[in-house]
C-alpha cells in the first residue's frame, strides 16, 4: 500500500478531500520524523515504537566483487510493533508469499567537477594532416 491509497482510504472514511487528507498524513509523518531527531523515541499505544539507535562501524565485503569494506557508524531507525499489533497480525490466515520489494540502489552524487559531456549530434569530426577537419556529409561522403 502507497500513502496515496492511504490517503484515498482515510478521506473516504473521514469525508474530507483528498487534498487535506494528505496533508494530515503528512504533518503526522513529519511529526514522527521531528520527534525520532529530537528525542530519539516516539511510542505509539497498540501500534509500536519507532527508536534511533547508532549502529557500530564494521567491516563488510563487497557481494559484487569480494573486496572488503569498512562501514562507518551510522544512525538507523528501528520498530517494535505493539501488542494490538502484533495479535492482529497473527491473525491473518494467509499473507502472501510474493517476493518482498527491493529497494532501488541510492545513486552516487554527481562528481565536483564534472567532465565536459560528449555529444552525439551526428557522426565524428575527422581530422586530416593538413589540419583541416572533415564533416561526414549526410549521403557518407567527405568533403572540405
Amino acid at each position: 500500500m502507497t500513502k496515496k491509497e492511504i490517503v484515498k482510504l482515510i478521506s473516504e472514511r473521514a469525508g474530507l478531500t483528498q487534498l487535506k487528507t494528505k496533508e494530515i498524513v503528512q504533518w503526522t509523518f513529519d511529526a514522527i520524523v521531528d520527534t525520532l531527531i529530537q528525542e530519539g523515541r516516539i511510542e505509539l499505544r497498540n501500534f509500536g515504537v519507532f527508536e534511533v539507535k547508532r549502529r557500530k562501524p564494521r567491516k563488510a565485503r563487497n557481494p559484487r566483487t569480494g573486496a572488503k569494506v569498512e562501514v562507518e557508524a551510522k544512525n538507523v531507525v528501528t520498530f517494535q510493533p505493539g501488542k494490538e499489533m502484533e495479535q492482529r497480525v497473527r491473525q491473518v490466515s494467509a499473507v502472501s508469499d510474493r517476493p518482498a520489494k527491493t529497494r532501488k540502489p541510492r545513486s552516487a552524487p554527481p562528481p565536483a567537477n564534472p567532465p565536459p559531456a560528449a555529444h552525439s549530434f551526428g557522426p565524428p569530426v575527422e581530422a586530416v594532416p593538413n589540419g583541416r577537419t572533415l564533416q561526414p556529409s549526410l549521403s557518407g561522403a567527405a568533403g572540405g
